[in-house]
């Protein structure tokens, strides 16, 4: 195996990059944040990464006493070569565009040393199309992490047929190395393993919605007070085993021709995006969100997530 994975530059400041950021800084490693563009730097990213430590020190996740030497271990640069000769590690977050994630992939191929990694954050975009212009495919590889980060153990990490084994165990021991639970997708597919599933529930909760079976409150609650509790323990595949394969099958049998198979974004998101309602950007979506319960609601997530993890000793 090529050497270990040490200096962690980020290209792009934006959520995700930031959280990614503050996650290795956190393990105490060095991370350097590259500037993408001019949001970037206008956005006081570094500002941003000290409100979650904050946040995370406030609520016993981290000593405060440690917040200044976890803010020391992060620096930026609008240098994309300077980035390119400190990392051993290259992880892009930067906007969901295919020709601009190929056109920073390939200055970054040519920039970096052979033994420099090159992992894209996409949640959305193929990993083998983005490498497509680069020459040296085999050091580009796919590595999603969830929002946020630094408190949601999951990273896909995605091969595609030109990724070397090498690559992939060192990002894999890397990802681990951090606290990580890294899980391997086999192949480069369209929503890769975990969106796939996750939209495949929210077509079924927008059909629901659409057919009137029940209100948008009532769906959340139905899976936050029901088996969204149990996911975090037993999930699909565990589930389906407990039960009986036997049970499963009759009831996909009598259910499935039931269920919704659109293969298109539902009727009811195209009508609220006609209508301006796109949730908490502009106060209401499929639900009504004030700014005092918008606030209040991302304060819960990351609070109410810290607690889930110190349950399921995952913190």
């Amino acid at each position: 195996m090529s050497k270990k994975l040490k200096n962690i530059a980020i290209l792009g400041a934006g959520t995700m990059g930031v959280g990614i950021g503050l996650l290795f800084a956190m393990k105490d490693y060095p991370v350097k944040l590259i500037y993408s563009c001019e949001q970037d730097k206008t956005s006081n990213p570094l500002g941003r990464m000290h409100e979650s430590l904050k946040i995370l020190s406030n609520n016993g996740v981290v000593d405060r006493s440690k917040m200044d030497a976890i803010m020391a271990n992060v620096s930026t640069t609008d240098n994309l070569e300077e980035g390119a000769t400190f990392a051993d590690i290259i992880f892009e977050c930067i906007i969901e565009d295919l020709s601009i994630k190929q056109d920073f992939f390939k200055k970054l191929d040519e920039m970096c040393t052979e033994d420099t990694v090159l992992a894209s954050n996409t949640s959305a975009i193929s990993i083998t199309e983005i490498a497509e212009t680069s020459e040296n495919k085999s050091r580009i590889i796919g590595t999603h992490f969830w929002n946020p980060p630094f408190l949601i153990p999951l990273v896909e990490v995605i091969k595609t047929e030109f990724v070397s084994e090498d690559t992939v165990n060192r990002v894999h021991e890397l990802l681990e190395e951090a606290g990580k639970k890294p899980v391997i997708v086999n192949k480069d597919v369209p929503g890769f393993l975990a969106n796939r599933m996750q939209h495949a529930l929210f077509r079924e909760a927008l059909y629901i919605i659409e057919q009137g079976i029940a209100e948008p409150s009532a769906v959340d609650d139905a899976i936050k007070y029901g088996f969204g509790m149990r996911l975090g323990i037993m999930a699909p595949v565990g589930v389906m085993d407990m039960g009986g394969l036997d049970l499963t099958y009759a009831i996909h049998e009598y259910l499935f021709k039931d269920l919704c198979n659109d293969t298109k974004p539902a009727a009811i998101l195209s009508q609220k995006l006609s209508e301006g309602k796109l949730g908490f950007k502009s106060g209401e979506g499929l639900m009504t969100w004030t700014q005092e319960k918008i606030a209040q609601e991302r304060k819960h997530l990351t609070e109410d997530l810290i607690k889930v993890a110190r349950a399921l000793d995952r913190l």
